[in-house]
């Protein structure tokens, strides 16, 4: 993780043109190849970024940022304020509460929930930037991943759109299609999801319990 604080401005091209002004910012460089571009506010979103995959190329103040598509991220620092580089280690992965984590075993049992044909290829799927919580087939074989969220906001569909980039690079299970499943799911986050052609789903909780097989119990 490289973290850079200095006085920049942001210039993008891509399927649409975009201008930061000359200001103070903080510049992040993560191991994965991301560059993200972050100002004092709007919380964790940055103002520009680019995913990965996607290389840096640092030509003394300049710094171009580019992808496999074509898309630049141009970077012109007018003074450099501070600098660290840590590294991290190996990311052990978010835990989930106790709903979240019986709502995963529970649609990993009951996997026809996403729809008719679906079959389970493995809860807690490993990927470099951590587990996805259901990997499954549908009907026709295609590969989906499902992030299985107590409440579904926009924080839950931007984690199920970077392991879908993930595993898109992988020939052996693209095309990776995504399923965005939650009790609630905020209408910005729907949005957001629908837009990247991201499925969602509402869970019912109590609906998935009462099918929990009852073949070891008994009363």
């Amino acid at each position: 993780m490289r973290l850079v604080i200095a006085r920049c401005q942001v210039d993008y091209a891509g399927r649409l043109t975009a201008h930061l002004p000359m200001a103070t910012r903080l510049l992040l460089i993560k191991a994965d190849g991301s560059v993200s571009i972050h100002s004092d506010d709007r919380a964790y979103k940055p103002l520009n970024w680019m995913s990965p995959p996607c290389w840096l190329i640092e030509d003394g103040d300049t710094w171009t940022v580019q992808n496999k598509a074509g898309e630049k991220l141009v970077i012109s620092i007018e003074e450099r304020i501070d600098e660290v580089k840590h590294e991290l280690g190996a990311e052990p992965g978010l835990q989930k509460d106790g709903v979240e984590a019986h709502l995963q075993e529970l649609l990993a049992e009951h996997i026809t929930t996403l729809g008719d044909g679906y079959s389970l290829v493995r809860r807690e799927y490993p990927t470099a930037i951590g587990p996805v919580d259901i990997l499954c087939r549908d009907a026709t074989g295609t590969t989906v991943a499902v992030e299985i969220k107590r409440r579904g906001e926009i924080d839950g569909v931007e984690q199920l759109t970077r392991y879908l980039e993930l595993l898109n690079r992988d020939p052996l299970l693209a095309p990776v299609q995504g399923v965005f499943a939650a009790q609630l799911i905020k209408p910005q986050a729907r949005t957001l999801a629908e837009d990247r052609g991201i499925r969602c789903l509402t869970l019912d909780y109590d609906a998935l319990r009462g099918t929990e097989s009852d073949e070891f119990r008994l009363f």
